[in-house]
């Protein structure tokens, strides 16, 4: 392969990592091996003198792939040329007086203030168009919500999420599968929730590192300054310490040391010239600034040798494949095991037992695997479940491989149906965790879904388990009990069924007018006649009541509920109207509290804006978001939800 080829290859394994890694879902590659690609992919740019417009090298931060509002910002929001020389820090250094801090590893986010107000929060997205978040930040952990200063603020800072908070988070996720991979994951899903209930329970924290303006202060040309004025409107700065070329490595080294006692995730430092004026002189590249650098932890890594690959089965049927080898100290403590993430990496890395592997502490925190020095390529991806030894499935997603367990009755999976099952929007059983469900399943008292109306036939042992008390059981009964009096549409949307949602089984069952068995008999061709139902959900639908197993159990279900039918307000404005929902909310929990507020009225909400849509309900009305453009273009009035309240009343 020539250079330029290699690049192109490069460039698209790159991109599809750092998209995947960046939006806060997965991880693909190791970071160990994106920082070796990337290096490789600026030392053949450099040597041939290409530079593609896609190249990583060339751009920054993650695609804005959410309903959230986008913004453009008003300047590219550029990221740091980097090294992982302390030389090299000195030498940008020289005499000039600097600020050394931590880079933290979380979500880059823009806070605007009026008026001593939080009026807006933007994520850095791609470095030219970030997404609102002003709800979700408003629910930060520490943040100010007024300040003293009145006049216009903006400010940058990290949404960060502590290891305490992660592992808390992580360890009530009883599935290593389903667990989140690492802090900055995890943060980046939930400062982008459509949701901030959801936000505010998981603990964001947010970092201030950069004031970019304050009208009327005078700052004395000092960073140092804009720091201690940022710390007197109340927020939390990043620690720094002042150097100059001659104290940087001692610097660096009390960073080194203190970021095995952080609880925050830090995946190396930062230094910026305290002269503003003088940062600002330098100008920038394509990419980077040359007013601040970032330095990069050299790795820790140890030698050992591999002894087994463990795959642990999912909810979801997801098997991944954990790294077991033998002890070697890291970063101070003893580690034996890494996560490989999945089936791509085991290939990539040519994996087999007793090979002979690097391994090092990604961010000095979590174990990875750096590389194979044997590279035997021996490992055997199996072809069994190891929870219920039926076959398994390689399926490719995101431009990776992962393995499946393909046994939809694999006992791994019940804990998720059940789950299902209990939420709010399906029976709604509240004391039931995926804790209980697992203990539940475990002990053999849930198999089907009507085991969970007669957990009383074990009273004494439930009351006698760790965690459980007669309390927690008695509160546990009242809630399955209540849970029996349900409107139809709620226990459809409570067996799982692939692709129907609780939208799609309240359209099913209000066409058949709640009748039971014209629900569970209908056919594709009676389906396809449903407004919002397609031949896809029509077909799965069809394939889940044609299962006799799948029709025994919705019967014996059936003998436990007393259903009732749903109250609708024919007369209310809202009937016979189409509605369109967008973009986040502030007076409703979720799409669904809403949704289900529009039905119970009469009214009926789409996904997409079209000739038939009546009203587009959308907070940001000036939003220039596709279903804003189209229902501007079709001449359909976008609202807001005040707006929409309004209408109701």
């Amino acid at each position: 392969m020539d250079k330029s080829e290699r690049i192109k290859e490069l460039i698209d394994i790159l991109n599809e990592a750092g998209k995947v890694y960046y939006s806060g879902t997965d991880e693909i590659m190791s970071n160990f091996e994106y920082d070796r690609l990337y290096d490789e992919l600026v030392e053949l740019e450099n040597e041939t003198g290409i530079h593609m417009s896609g190249s990583p090298t060339s751009k920054v931060g993650y695609e804005t792939l959410s309903e959230l509002p986008k913004e453009n910002h008003e300047k590219p929001m550029l990221s740091l040329d980097k090294t992982k020389s302390v030389d090299t820090l000195a030498e940008f250094a020289g005499v000039h007086k600097c600020l050394l801090s931590w880079k933290l590893d979380g979500l880059t986010v823009v806070l605007t203030y009026n008026n001593g107000e939080l009026v807006k929060a933007v994520t850095r997205g791609n470095g030219y168009v970030g997404e609102v978040i002003t709800p979700n930040a408003k629910v930060f952990k520490n943040i100010p919500l007024t300040i003293p200063y009145k006049g216009e603020l903006i400010l940058r800072g990290e949404a960060i999420i502590t290891y305490s908070d992660f592992n808390r988070i992580n360890d009530s996720i009883i599935d290593d599968a389903e667990k989140y991979k690492n802090p900055r994951n995890l943060c980046s899903g939930s400062v982008r929730q459509l949701n901030n209930e959801i936000t505010a329970k998981r603990n964001v924290k947010l970092i201030a590192f950069a004031l970019i303006k304050a009208e009327g202060i005078n700052f004395h040309n000092s960073v140092e300054e804009q720091f201690e004025f940022l710390e007197k409107q109340g927020f939390e700065v990043v620690e720094r310490k002042i150097v100059d070329g001659t104290t940087v490595h001692s610097a660096v080294q009390y960073f080194s040391d203190k970021i095995k006692e952080n609880d925050f995730p830090s995946d190396g430092l930062v230094m910026i010239y305290d002269d503003i004026n003088y940062g600002l002189s330098l100008g920038t590249t394509a990419k980077f600034p040359r007013n601040a650098i970032a330095f990069k932890w050299k790795d820790e890594t140890a030698l050992t040798t591999l002894r087994e690959i463990e795959w642990s089965a999912s909810r979801t049927g997801l098997i991944n494949p954990v790294a077991i080898f033998d002890p070697v100290e890291l970063e101070g403590t003893t580690v034996t095991r890494a996560s490989v993430h999945n089936v791509s990496i085991v290939k990539e890395l040519k994996l087999g037992i007793g090979d002979k592997i690097t391994v090092y502490k990604a961010n000095m925190i979590i174990p990875q695997i750096a590389e194979n020095i044997t590279s035997s390529g021996t490992a055997v991806i199996p072809d069994k479940c190891p929870v219920c030894g039926e076959n398994t499935q390689i399926i490719e997603s995101a431009g990776a491989s992962f393995l499946y367990c393909v046994n939809k009755d694999c006992s791994a999976k019940h804990i998720k149906r059940f789950e299902h099952f209990c939420e709010r929007n399906a029976l709604n059983i509240e004391g039931i965790s995926m804790q209980t469900l697992d203990k539940f399943i475990e002990c053999g008292y849930i198999k089907e879904f009507e085991d969970i109306y007669h957990l009383d036939r074990y009273e004494e042992r439930i009351v006698s388990m760790d965690g459980f008390g007669k309390k927690s059981y008695d509160n546990m009964i009242e809630s399955i009990n209540n849970s029996r009096t349900a409107m139809l549409a709620n226990v459809i949307y409570g067996l799982g069924i692939d692709g129907i949602g609780l939208a799609g089984a309240r359209l099913i069952c209000r066409y058949f007018e709640d009748d039971v068995y014209k629900v569970i008999n209908a056919t594709k061709d009676e389906l396809l006649l449903i407004d919002g139902i397609g031949e896809v959900l029509a077909d799965s639908y069809v394939k889940y009541f044609s299962d006799e197993k799948n029709r025994k159990e919705f019967e014996l279900l059936l003998k436990e509920l007393h259903l009732v039918k749903e109250e609708r307000n024919t007369n209310s404005p809202v009937s016979g109207k189409t509605f369109v929902i967008t973009g986040s909310l502030n007076h409703y929990a979720n799409r669904d509290e809403l949704k289900a507020v529009i039905e119970q009225n009469g009214g009926k909400t789409t996904g997409s804006v079209s000739a038939k849509t009546d009203y587009l309900i959308n907070n940001d009305l000036t939003s220039n978001s596709s279903k804003n453009k189209k229902a501007k273009e079709l001449g359909i009035p976008v609202i807001s939800e005040d707006d929409f309240i309004k209408f109701l009343e």
